[in-house]
């Protein structure tokens, strides 16, 4: 299978799952959709799955062109050159396309409006795979975590190295996922839709149980022995350039009827990631 993402979370435990090959932008730069075609056409691969995307939700503010052309063209042009090979694409998106409004778990088949610019662009990826006509999955994930590259576990561990008291926001509220349980997903969606074509369209993945961010930090702390006080502040005390949304849980249920994959416990891939950072007590 052929991997876009050289670096990120997922593409990184998809090259320790084995099987792949991973395009870095040297070899297949995004901000150039032509040239993302152009790679799966020379590799001719069995399966594409993207795990590449302009992911800086703040500066995307600034770039929404460069943003939409990384989430939203290149996409668009894999799926293009996948429809013409004859072979699958998996695609990962986010929760952001959603408005983060409400407490129920955003269904595949809710309306999607993004209330920034990276959504913006990951939406429109999204609505051009679908129209591409390829065999596809569009996997929503979103609060990725592991022992590699930037996430909140990391943030975390560092900043408990000289800070005894954190104050984090507790009123967004999602599933904390597991690189490697979504890298494992996309090969298992990408094996399956060769089998079955059918199974084409838009799925739902993260981890379970859903929590709040400051909670989630407060189990990070006492699962690595971190001595850290966590105060809770609502998401308008601590404003970013873009809006985050509040509620990012998401049904995974037609996930696991179709593919037979089960939201992960993201308990279970926190103590294997700090395991991994040599932190658990």
């Amino acid at each position: 299978m052929l991997v876009f993402g050289k670096t990120g979370q997922v593409a990184m435990e998809l090259q320790r799952l084995g099987g792949v090959t991973t395009l870095g932008r040297g070899d297949a730069d995004l901000s150039d959709p032509a040239a993302c075609a152009a790679a799966i056409r020379r590799h001719a691969p069995k399966a594409v799955i993207n795990a590449a995307a302009y992911t800086d939700v703040d500066r995307a503010e600034g770039e929404e062109a460069l943003a939409t052309t990384v989430n939203g063209d290149a996409p668009t042009e894999m799926a293009r050159a996948c429809l013409e090979l004859g072979i699958p694409f998996v695609h990962i998106s986010t929760d952001y396309v959603f408005d983060g409004g409400g407490d129920a778990p955003w269904r595949p088949s809710d309306q999607a409006v993004p209330q920034n610019a990276y959504g913006r662009g990951k939406l429109a990826g999204e609505i051009r795979i679908r129209d591409s006509g390829a065999v596809h999955a569009i996997l929503r994930s979103g609060w990725v975590v592991s022992a590699r590259g930037n996430n909140l576990v990391k943030t975390m561990l560092c900043l408990s190295d000289t800070r005894d008291e954190l104050s984090i926001v507790d009123d967004q509220i999602g599933g904390p996922t597991p690189a490697r349980d979504i890298a494992a997903a996309c090969l298992t969606v990408a094996e399956q839709l060769k089998r079955d074509p059918t199974k084409s369209g838009t799925y739902h993945f993260s981890g379970a149980p859903d929590i709040s961010w400051a909670d989630f930090a407060i189990k990070i702390f006492c699962e690595a022995g971190r001595p850290v006080t966590v105060t809770p502040k609502p998401t308008r005390k601590y404003p970013t350039p873009a809006k985050r949304p509040q509620n990012s849980r998401m049904e995974c249920r037609e996930t696991e009827q179709t593919f037979a994959i089960p939201r992960p416990d993201w308990r279970v891939g926190l103590r294997d990631i700090l395991n991994e950072l040599e932190c658990v007590r």
